[in-house]
């Protein structure tokens, strides 16, 4: 179903409209951005050998595995977390023998389609992940103020997904990420009218309890685990300790949890994160592919 959704997103961008912004040229997919997420990881290895599924005339799509090491050992990553070091700081380090191998392969991977910010950079990239938590097929987004990622996750929710699409938005102080994908520009290649998204807005993560000396204490509680996107109220269970007491929500508002018991946040002391639901409006977008005769 992945699979198809991306045919049908592709072909999507390959229809004509007024010209009023550069053509959506070049497109990358992403897979194995952490080394352990086979869905991506699977897609772009059949991409690699059937390259011509997913080509559109005047269009170049370039299926890409980004943590090769990490692949071949089926982890997370190598040295540190490749989808936080796209940052300048880590983008401008000296290449030296101790560089972390991710901050080395984000660099490659910024040669490659970037560079960052840049008119040179490809237009947009799809980093395809997976997660051990019950969220279902999740759009994330970074910018609440990116008409063009507000457009297209609006078609994605309308014209692509089988079930309910949540978007979940990242736009926090706290939780700014250094994505993969952040390397890509955002033009668009079809004319979009004003639409308006309901979307997940993240708030802060929640740690488990934990004793004096930083350790874990606490599980999810069985009527939080795999309750993703579902409300939660004041007095809702949270945590259950080895003991057997019940730590119950006490915020005065209905959140939406989400990332519940992810396991690769453990190490980020992060149990879930607290979501608020809200609406943004994108507006109306125009752009043009290349000509079907283009090279």
């Amino acid at each position: 179903m992945l699979n198809e959704q991306f045919l049908e997103l592709l072909k999507s961008m390959t229809s004509s409209s007024v010209v009023d912004k550069p053509p959506v040229r070049r497109v990358a997919i992403f897979g194995g951005t952490h080394g352990n997420e086979l869905s991506g990881v699977f897609l772009v290895k059949h991409w690699q050998e059937n390259g011509a599924e997913i080509q559109r005339t005047g269009m170049e799509v370039k299926p890409f595995l980004t943590n090769p090491r990490a692949v071949k050992k089926c982890t997370r990553y190598i040295d540190c977390d490749l989808n936080r070091v796209f940052d300048p700081d880590n983008l401008g380090r000296t290449v030296v023998e101790d560089i972390p191998y991710e901050v080395r392969r984000a660099q490659e991977i910024n040669h490659i389609f970037g560079p960052k910010g840049s008119d040179d950079a490809y237009d947009l990239i799809f980093d395809l992940h997976n997660t051990t938590s019950n969220m279902g097929g999740t759009l994330i987004l970074e910018n609440s103020r990116d008409d063009f990622t507000i457009q297209m996750f609006h078609y994605i929710k309308n014209a692509l997904a089988p079930e309910r699409c949540p978007v979940l938005l990242i736009e926090h102080p706290s939780l700014k990420y250094a994505t993969t994908r952040s390397v890509a520009k955002h033009p668009v290649g079809k004319e979009f009218t004003p639409c308006t998204i309901e979307v997940f807005k993240i708030m802060e993560k929640v740690d488990y309890p934990r004793n004096k000396n930083d350790e874990v204490i606490a599980i999810i509680h069985p009527k939080l685990q795999d309750q993703d996107w579902q409300p939660l109220n004041k007095g809702d269970p949270l945590f259950l300790t080895l003991d057997g007491e019940v730590i119950a929500y006490k915020g005065d508002c209905t959140v939406y949890p989400t990332f519940i018991n992810e396991a690769a946040y453990y190490e980020k002391k992060q149990a879930f994160v607290k979501t608020v639901k809200m609406k943004l409006s994108a507006n109306h977008i125009r752009s043009s592919v290349l000509e079907q005769n283009a090279s």
